[in-house]
């Protein structure tokens, strides 16, 4: 008896799995018109929050007083021209994990953060966010990032990108890597360290010229020409 009580349940289950048919079009709102309310928390009044800081308004602490002369020195030493990247449209870059590096050097693992500042903004093709840093409880700058996407579906990390890059750009005003916007410094890199390949794309043929170091070798999706 329980067995055919099985069998009735398990057929009704795909009686309803059939009545139900499959969506023809999405269930959820599209990212890139819809937004990802994302919107900063913002304090409220009262006694109990009298002591903190608003991250998302505040300016709490900027340009109040230079950095111990230990972080100094860590944040504004040379950059070491061996771990400077190229892109292949000859854009040099410093990869955004050591400027981690750097800022934990300097202040510590927990020393210092990125607060936003503004809800991301997320247009057809585009992830903005406006982001704080903040050193020793100090707001020490502000930048938007920006990353592009090419579907819904890469938006997540188009997040993650944007976050990246407003990093870089607040640690411009530390003089973490300075030189990389130094244009004498950049010429003398490029010829020291780079060279300029002729390329085939693998996949379209199309033949071209790119940026490389001299101490790497073409990958996919190109292969050297002669």
């Amino acid at each position: 008896m329980m067995s055919q009580m099985t069998g009735i349940s398990g057929s009704s289950a795909l009686v309803a799995q059939i009545a139900s048919p499959t969506p023809n079009k999405p269930t959820t709102d599209n990212l890139s018109k819809a937004g990802l309310s994302d919107r900063p928390l913002e304090l409220e009044t009262g006694p109990e929050n009298r002591d903190k800081v608003d991250w998302s308004r505040s300016f709490h602490g900027i340009s109040a007083e230079p950095f111990p002369k230990e972080a100094a020195d860590i944040l504004l030493a040379p950059t070491d021209a061996n771990e400077v990247e190229i892109k292949p449209d000859g854009i040099i870059y410093l990869p955004e994990i050591k400027y981690r590096r750097i800022l934990n050097r300097a202040f510590g693992p927990g020393g210092w953060g990125l607060v936003p500042r503004s809800e991301s903004i997320v247009t057809p093709k585009t992830v903005t966010r406006e982001y704080a840093l903040i050193c020793n409880g100090r707001l020490v700058s502000i930048a938007r990032g920006e990353q592009d996407y090419f579907s819904p579906d890469g938006i997540p990390t188009a997040t993650e990108g944007c976050k990246s890059n407003a990093l870089v750009r607040c640690c411009k005003d530390l003089g973490i890597a300075s030189e990389l916007w130094d244009p004498r410094w950049i010429r003398n890199y490029k010829a020291e360290y780079t060279r300029e390949v002729f390329v085939e794309h693998i996949v379209n043929k199309r033949k071209s010229k790119i940026w490389i170091r001299k101490d790497d070798q073409v990958v996919y999706p190109w292969k050297q020409t002669k």
